[in-house]
């Protein structure tokens, strides 16, 4: 069998298909949600492939062909048709003041208009710029704008300890996201992703119309890998691995639907052939720990193994 690279922290999509990675298909998901909406909003772990997703509606949306070839949304997309895409991204650095995030949001307005060509009215605030440059691409490419957000809520958690700051990043946030409801004319696909899932009078109150898929049943395996996709893309990395540990170790993320590996995880065990917790030690977010300390609940219970799972709910409310 033939082994490929397996793709550690590659969040990109056309490199994943280009450079003989593993790639785990999605697209059939992919597919569903845009016949069956517009606007929606996921939220899951940090390193489970929300980045990766994101890139995926991209390049879809974008109209780049080669890179669907032989998945299962290729023979069912209209590849003469390609749509302008916004992409919006808080994953990198840390945001610690309202005029810090109103600073990168210009530059991610700023590097979506140099990207798409558009020019922008230079004394617009942030609402007003990122309006008018959706109808001005909407006007230019002639074809409605598909608006990705990746980590719209980490500027918020970053400063989950300083409630002050939090709220102001939230107003700031809610100013930004209130547009993509207002210029509904104008857009064709909306999808935003994070990892917390904060109410709807607070950050969302200006994008109620958005679908939240976090515990729909339907798209509990669109982040993660299922055990299908463990014993057939992943087969050739397998031998030398008990399945039955992989599972014990690795399984039972599980969104109301059907339970998925974390993809972290797995990918570290197939290059160090080790058990260990590799999620937990690298990706656990700091926010939860903050939150769960500060309410005295127990940290993770090990057995020689995974943690063994608890059942709590940290509040994100800071309204």
């Amino acid at each position: 069998m033939h082994r490929r690279k397996l793709p550690i922290g590659i969040q990109t999509f056309r490199e994943i298909r280009e450079e003989d990675y593993y790639y785990v298909d999605k697209t059939g998901f992919v597919r569903q949600l845009i016949g069956d909406g517009k606007y929606y909003f996921l939220s899951r772990p940090r390193r489970f492939g929300k980045s990766l997703l994101i890139d995926t509606l991209a390049e879809l949306f974008a109209g780049n062909e080669p890179l669907f070839r032989g998945l299962k949304i290729h023979p069912h997309w209209d590849w003469s048709t390609r749509y302008p895409v916004i992409r919006i991204s808080f994953a990198e650095g840390v945001l610690q003041s309202r005029e810090a995030l109103d600073a990168r949001i210009a530059d991610l307005l700023r590097i979506n208009r140099e990207a798409l060509a558009v020019a922008v009215h230079p004394d617009l605030d942030i609402a007003g710029a990122f309006g008018e440059l959706i109808r001005k691409t909407h006007a230019h490419y002639g074809q409605r704008v598909v608006v990705l957000v990746d980590e719209y809520d980490k500027p918020i958690l970053d400063n989950l300890n300083d409630r002050d700051t939090a709220r102001a990043m939230r107003d700031g946030l809610r100013n930004l996201y209130s547009v993509i409801k207002g210029s509904d004319a104008h857009i064709r696909f909306a999808f935003l992703t994070g990892v917390s899932k904060f109410s709807t009078v607070s950050i969302f109150s200006g994008l109620n119309n958005l679908k939240d898929i976090t515990i729909d049943a339907r798209y509990s395996a669109l982040c993660g890998y299922t055990e299908q996709d463990v014993g057939t893309v992943f087969a050739p990395e397998l031998p030398g691995l008990d399945r039955k540990q992989i599972r014990r170790w690795y399984n039972g993320y599980n969104w109301t639907g059907e339970a998925v590996y974390n993809p972290f995880d797995l990918l570290l065990l197939f290059d160090a052939r080790e058990f260990r917790t590799w999620w937990f030690e690298t990706g656990t977010p700091t926010f939860l720990v903050d939150l769960l300390t500060e309410r005295g609940f127990l940290p993770p219970v090990w057995h020689g193994c995974a943690p063994t799972r608890r059942s709590y709910r940290p509040s994100t409310s800071i309204t």
